[in-house]
């Protein structure tokens, strides 16, 4: 089987425009006129701010260049734009700001990289949106923390999650105080054997260049348990480990000789064949003799140093606990979180694909939260729902306004208040460096657990900022 990556939802189309409809286009043009951003990485996520700067954002921002160091990607996105944009390198990034004057770099560059381009950019004079995570590691953290302090420029972490309105229906829930105050959360995330596989099949499978899967994809959840709960982490034990994907597990499963990529294999559930979508094939397959970088690699191979059972317990500094569960090879993909408090509990729970069911060509959509019009539906129907129940009460349904667009209705609206300015938000969506230093902080902690079997407090990992600072 094959498996396709859809391209960025187009932010235009409206699916419904009922009153409870959550709008992401109330706020009014930027000051000062168009913004010049540069994209830093231009991979397949970057696209969604390409889309956004050269289309509905227009009027706010221009994009002026890209530092990007494979040629294939950087031409490709130059037709995609209908424009040939100058070109740097990466160590060429200050000269690239200096030279096209740009006030805002969009870093969409492998985890492991953030630290240093964040910095330098910051360094350079530009402010910085910044695909999650923050960084990998304590170290990095600290080199962002002190170009902040150094330069005083802004860094944008898009957490787009924080805008699906399911997530802010439960924020606004906690935030009423209708279940009194929190005493627990358990978090359990699911992800499936497309979605969940391909983080095995790109560099994410490499620790050393992803965090594992604790701080790339976690973060988005624990940045959602410390904004739902407006408060900070303290200590985190977890544990964890590979016990599905990796070449082990197949000699231990008996699953036989495996091909070293998808490219070309037949019959295959966990092939990704990268000539079945013209995207992947221009940004990758086309790419490689440029780098090297094999975008479809066999997640039963070897070389794998990433988790994908992760379980963690975490201490908030206000009396909380989080319990949280993520699974990477689940055959339905979703999530549920349960909020005990004083006074009541609520649960929201989420299925963005209930089972994984290629199409007649083998093919199945790689992450179904960016395109949930193309999710098929059966005994575990797509959808969600947001149950409150308060002590000595029947349960109750809590309303979850229509969004529009990909992850939940989320990216629409965090790119409105990326490129045109947060406007006064009760939810406090907007996230900033901080938000991000503390959800990679408990990915961190995690990591640094897993590999002692001790607890680690958060204050002990010298992050270069106080977590409960401003």
């Amino acid at each position: 089987m094959t498996s396709t990556s859809p391209a960025p939802a187009p932010l235009a189309t409206v699916t419904d425009t009922g009153p409870d409809t959550v709008s992401d286009t109330d706020s009014a043009a930027a000051p000062g006129g168009r913004r010049r951003h540069a994209v830093v990485g231009a991979g397949h996520r970057s696209q969604m701010y390409i889309d956004a700067i050269v289309g509905e954002h227009a009027e706010v921002a221009e994009l002026v260049a890209w530092c990007e160091p494979n040629p294939a990607r950087a031409a490709y996105y130059d037709a995609h734009v209908g424009a040939q944009l100058p070109r740097y390198q990466p160590d060429a990034l200050e000269q690239m700001i200096a030279e096209q004057q740009v006030e805002r770099v969009v870093v969409a560059t492998p985890d492991h990289t953030h630290a240093d381009v964040v910095s330098r950019a910051l360094d350079a004079g530009a402010d910085v949106v910044l695909e999650k995570p923050l960084t990998i590691d304590a170290a990095g953290c600290r080199r962002i923390s002190d170009a902040v302090a150094r330069t005083g420029r802004d860094v944008v972490m898009t957490f787009n999650y924080r805008y699906s309105p399911r997530n802010s229906a439960l924020r606004e829930v906690i935030a009423t105080g209708v279940i009194g105050d929190v005493t627990s959360v358990h978090f359990e995330w699911a992800l499936d054997t497309v979605h969940g596989a391909d983080y095995f099949r790109r560099w994410h499978r490499d620790k050393s260049k992803s965090g594992g899967l604790l701080v790339h994809k976690s973060s988005h959840h624990f940045d959602l348990v410390n904004w739902w709960l407006d408060d900070v982490p303290t200590r985190v034990f977890a544990s964890g480990g590979l016990r599905f994907y990796g070449d082990e597990n197949a000699r231990a499963r008996s699953l036989g000789p495996r091909p070293t990529r998808g490219t070309g294999a037949v019959g295959d559930p966990f092939a990704l064949d990268l000539r079945a979508d013209s995207r992947l094939a221009a940004l990758y397959l086309d790419a490689e003799e440029h780098d090297g970088y094999l975008r479809d690699q066999d997640v039963f191979g070897p070389g794998i140093t990433i988790e994908d059972n992760m379980s963690v317990l975490v201490d908030y500094q206000r009396g909380a606990t989080l319990t949280y569960s993520l699974n990477a090879h689940s055959p339905w993909e979703g999530y549920r979180v349960t909020v005990n408090g004083t006074a009541g509990r609520a649960e929201l729970e989420v299925v963005e694909r209930g089972a994984v069911q290629p199409d007649a060509d083998g093919n199945a959509v790689l992450d179904p939260s960016a395109t949930p019009d193309r999710v098929d539906e059966g005994p575990r129907p797509h959808g969600e729902r947001l149950l409150v129940q308060r002590h000595w009460a029947q349960a109750y349904e809590h309303p979850i306004p229509r969004g529009r667009g990909s992850h939940g209705g989320g990216d629409a609206i965090l790119l409105a208040d990326v490129f045109r300015g947060a406007q006064d938000d009760p939810l406090g969506r907007a996230a900033g460096y901080l938000d991000g230093v503390r959800a990679a902080a408990v990915g961190i902690a995690g990591n640094q657990s897993m590999a002692s079997g001790l607890p680690v407090l958060l204050a002990d990992l010298d992050l270069g900022v106080d977590l409960g600072g401003a």
